[in-house]
C-alpha cells in the first residue's frame, strides 16, 4: 500500500499529464483554457500521431499557448532505461521507469519470428511489427509459470502509461508498429477502464487497426462479458493452459476464483454477443497438462465455441529463482505431437515462436529483478519503488 500511497501523491504535486486523454477530453481541455475545441484535436494528433514530447514541437499553436502548456502541463512518457536486442531474431526488450519510479518491461517483436508454423509466415506476417505491452507493475495472479509473479503487485498503469509503451517503443524504428498485444507484465482484465481507454487511442489516434490489438486474460469472466456488452472491436485471448479444473488451478490460482464453467460460460456469451471467436493461449508442460486424457479435455472444451489455439513453448524462469511447483515445470517433449492431434480434430492451431528468449524477453519471462528496482530521479524528486501486496485474494 505505501507504493500505491506514494504514487498517488507523487501525482497530486506534479503537473497534469495529457498523455492518456482522449480527443474529446482534449477538446474539452482546450475549451476550458479559452482556446477552440479545435486546438484539443490538433493537440491529439500532436500527441499520438506525431508522437510529439514536448509542447514546443506544436509549431501550429501561439507562442503563448505552447508557453502556458509548458509551464502549467506535461507529456510524460515512459522514460527508457535501458534495452536489450537479442542477436539471434531481432526482438528488443525495454526497461522503462515511469513518473514514480516504478518500472516495467515493453517487448518489441520484428516480422517473421512471431508464429512457428508456414500457414502464419504469408505476406502479412512479414510486414508486421508486434509491440507487447504491459498493464500493471508487477502483477497479483501467481501463475507459476510467469516470471512476472515474482514481483507481486505493486499498481495499475495509468493509460498514459500504457499508450506510452507504444509511442515510446515506435521512438525506437522506422517501420511502422502494426500490431500490439497487452501480454506483457500485470493482468489487462484487472486494470479494464485504463486498458480499454489507451486501446481506444491507439486506434482513433496512433492509427492501429483495432484488429490488430489483442488484450490476452488469465480469465477474468466479469470483464469477459463487460467486452461483449460494450462490444470491444479488440481481440480477446484467454490464457487457459488446462481444461482440467485441478490442474488449472494448480498452475494458474485465479481459477479458484473464476473455475473454469464460469470462464467457458463468459467466453460463450462473449460468442453470442459479439460473433467473434477467442484465441486459447496454451503452454504443454512434462507431466502436468500433456497426457492424453488433457488433450482430450482441452479438445471437448475448444469445440463449445468457434475458436483459434496459439501453443507456446515453456520458456525458462529459472532467472528469478521459483520455488515450488515454479521451480519444478518443464516444456512437453509430446508439444509437436500434441499440435498434430489437435489440427486432426479441425481445429486451427498456431505454434508460437520463442522471439527474444535469450534476452528473457519471450512469453512469461517478463519480470523486473532487484536490481532495476532501484528508485529512478524523475522531476527532481528520488521515488521509492516498493511492493504493495504480494497476491490477490481469490
Amino acid at each position: 500500500m505505501i507504493a500505491l500511497l506514494v504514487f498517488r501523491r507523487f501525482v497530486d504535486m506534479s503537473p497534469t499529464n495529457l498523455l492518456g486523454f482522449t480527443q474529446q477530453e482534449l477538446a474539452d481541455f482546450a475549451e476550458n483554457l479559452g482556446e477552440s475545441r479545435y486546438r484539443g484535436k490538433q493537440l491529439f494528433q500532436w500527441l499520438y500521431a506525431k508522437g510529439a514530447t514536448s509542447f514546443a514541437a506544436m509549431t501550429d499553436f501561439s507562442k503563448d499557448l505552447r508557453e502556458r502548456l509548458t509551464a502549467e502541463y506535461a507529456i510524460d512518457f515512459p522514460t527508457l532505461e535501458m534495452s536489450h536486442r537479442s542477436h539471434q531474431d531481432g526482438t528488443t526488450k525495454f526497461l522503462l521507469a515511469l513518473v514514480d519510479g516504478a518500472k516495467i518491461e515493453t517487448v518489441l517483436i520484428p516480422p517473421r519470428i512471431a508464429f512457428q508454423n508456414g500457414s502464419a509466415s504469408a505476406e502479412e506476417e512479414q510486414r508486421r511489427l508486434t509491440v507487447c505491452i504491459s498493464t500493471q507493475v508487477g502483477c497479483p495472479l501467481d501463475c507459476k509459470f510467469c516470471a512476472t509473479a515474482s514481483m507481486g503487485y505493486i499498481r495499475n498503469l495509468t493509460v498514459g502509461e500504457i499508450v506510452g509503451q507504444v509511442l515510446r517503443a515506435q521512438k525506437t524504428t522506422e517501420k511502422n508498429i502494426t500490431n500490439v498485444v497487452f501480454m506483457g507484465m500485470g493482468e489487462p482484465l484487472m486494470n479494464y477502464d485504463n486498458v480499454m481507454k489507451a486501446a481506444d487511442i491507439m486506434i482513433t489516434g496512433i492509427g492501429i487497426a483495432a484488429r490488430r490489438i489483442t488484450v490476452s486474460t488469465a480469465g477474468w469472466a466479469d470483464r469477459i462479458k463487460q467486452m461483449a456488452d460494450e462490444q470491444r472491436k479488440v481481440k480477446l485471448a484467454i490464457s487457459l493452459h488446462s481444461a482440467n479444473e485441478e490442474t488449472r488451478t494448480k498452475l494458474m490460482p485465479i481459477a479458484k476464483r473464476y473455475g473454469l464453467q464460469e470462464l467457458i460460460s463468459a467466453i460463450e456469451y462473449y460468442y453470442d454477443k459479439t460473433g467473434k471467436r477467442v484465441t486459447y493461449e496454451y503452454i504443454f508442460f512434462e507431466g502436468v497438462n500433456d497426457s492424453s486424457k488433457d488433450v482430450g479435455q482441452f479438445v471437448a472444451l475448444a469445440r463449445r465455441v468457434p475458436c483459434k489455439i496459439n501453443v507456446i513453448p515453456y520458456h525458462s524462469i529459472d532467472f528469478v529463482a521459483p520455488t515450488g511447483l515454479s521451480a519444478d515445470l518443464r516444456p512437453s517433449k509430446r508439444m509437436e505431437e500434441i499440435v498434430e492431434e489437435l489440427r486432426t480434430h479441425n481445429l486451427t492451431v498456431f505454434v508460437r515462436g520463442s522471439a527474444g528468449e535469450d534476452i528473457d524477453a519471450a512469453c512469461g519471462q517478463l519480470a523486473v529483478t532487484m536490481e532495476q528496482k532501484k528508485p529512478t530521479r524523475r522531476h527532481g524528486t528520488l521515488q521509492p519503488h516498493r511492493r504493495t501486496v504480494d497476491r490477490i485474494a481469490l
